[in-house]
């Protein structure tokens, strides 16, 4: 616990050194509490300003975050790595994990036959000098992308979506300047705004994606980039559709030199079409990832955008670590042309399609709203999501607390229907409805 832990230091430096080796130990887990600053101070026999200063430097990494009254705590991803594997809670035995938001392994297509029928072609080892983006893969993604509306004349490869984020916020941004997003929102993205010494302004989040009255109010604060889900948001499920797409892209047009992103990371697995607002201002980009439909462990996104833009991008990767690896690239090629793929990954998209379905259709049954109109996760809103977590792992289900993707929203739990079968979906809800029931207040008896 925080309050045992023994923080050192008499400069602001070796303070924050202190508490960045408490968790890489695990000594400070995510969500621990640092001590007051007035009280770390005299314990320490500093000045005040001296701890002020050790938990601004620790912010602005993106180690720590400020609650209002409830203080400072450790982040829930903090950018420091950890001496151990995992410092996540594992499942209990016999317990249902659904708080992963991963896809379904079991309808994922299999790798190695395209790997080992990579392997009999013409194996000759790539080079410094002829390492970069294949221009089949350019071609069959301008295809791809093109069929979905989204102009796609420059065209580059990138580590994942996390990766091609990462690289626009920090080619557009500087440390300090503000970044619109979801809320509630993908935990990783408010880990990585933070860890980049940017700031979060939340937009909220319906059904159809950001409201155009929170971007404007977003916009109008001074955020110089955004970040839009274009379908399977995490964790709401929502998706931007036409009418809404519409709305955004007038919002958008008031602010050409705003930095839009879009994020369609769950691509081939969603059943909405998607409504692309690329280009609604002058810089923008579009990333599309590989991991959701074709497997988290294939690190690849395309990413287009305008042509400035994805030269920053191709730059800064030239500069850092060359280029993402042909033999990656070869692999997502023979996935797209492969029809046997293209086939499972449909069974995927309806099979991730009815779970959904199937589980709002049965807490609504039960009295309880959820939502989810594409992807992988269901958010519930709930009036005390602590209670809801305990009472859920009681029961035998392992669910994400919304905390993990707020920043002023309502409270909610997240539930990834990936590991579920039909059999699932009644027990599950029927625990729900209970963990999520307001907590019963005691009563006095003569």
């Amino acid at each position: 616990m925080a309050e045992h832990y023994q923080f050192r230091g008499t400069t602001a430096a070796e303070i924050s050194a202190s508490v960045e080796a408490g968790v890489r130990t695990g000594a400070l887990p995510a969500g621990a509490p640092l001590p007051a600053v007035r009280a770390l101070a005299s314990r320490l026999g500093v000045s005040p300003g001296t701890v002020a200063k050790a938990y601004q430097v620790l912010r602005q990494r993106g180690v720590v975050e400020t609650a209002g009254r409830h203080g400072t705590r450790i982040r829930p991803e903090p950018p420091v790595g950890a001496r151990r594997v995992e410092l996540r809670l594992p499942a209990p035995p016999g317990a249902l994990d659904l708080s992963i938001g991963g896809p379904d392994q079991r309808l994922l297509p299999p790798l190695w036959p395209h790997l080992a029928a990579l392997a009999a072609t013409d194996g000759t080892p790539i080079g410094y000098e002829r390492g970069g983006v294949l221009p089949e893969l350019v071609e069959a993604a301008r295809q791809r992308l093109t069929a979905d509306g989204v102009p796609a004349t420059a065209v580059t490869v990138t580590g994942g979506a996390s990766d091609g984020i990462e690289r626009l916020l920090v080619t557009h941004l500087r440390p300090g300047d503000a970044v619109a997003v979801e809320d509630p929102g993908w935990a990783n993205l408010l880990d990585l705004v933070a860890a980049l010494g940017l700031r979060t302004v939340p937009v909220p989040v319906d059904e159809a994606g950001p409201t155009p009255a929170g971007l404007r109010t977003a916009l109008a604060a001074g955020a110089r980039a955004v970040v839009v889900t274009s379908r399977a948001q995490n964790p709401t499920g929502a998706a931007v559709g036409a009418d809404r797409a519409a709305e955004l892209r007038a919002v958008l047009g008031r602010h050409p030199d705003v930095l839009l992103i879009e994020d369609d990371h769950a691509a081939e697995i969603c059943v909405e079409p998607l409504y692309p607002l690329a280009g609604a201002t002058r810089t923008w980009a579009f990333v599309r990832s590989a991991s959701k439909p074709y497997g988290p462990d294939l690190r690849l996104a395309v990413l287009t955008g305008d042509e400035a833009t994805v030269a920053r991008v191709a730059g800064r990767l030239r500069v850092g670590s060359g280029w993402i690896s042909t033999v990656l690239q070869r692999l997502t090629l023979a996935l797209w042309r492969d029809p046997e793929v293209a086939d499972r990954i449909a069974r995927a998209r309806r099979s991730y399609a009815d779970r959904v379905a199937a589980l709002r259709t049965a807490l609504a049954e039960r009295g309880l709203a959820a939502y989810g109109r594409t992807g992988i996760n269901v958010w519930v809103p709930v009036p005390d999501e602590t209670r809801a977590v305990a009472g859920l792992r009681d029961a035998g289900y392992v669910v994400a607390p919304g905390a993990l993707f707020r920043l002023r929203s309502g409270p909610g739990i997240r539930i990834t229907v990936s590991p579920l079968a039909d059999s699932d979906i009644a027990p599950l809800a029927d625990a729900v409805v209970r963990a999520a029931a307001p907590a019963t207040p005691p009563t006095l008896s003569a």
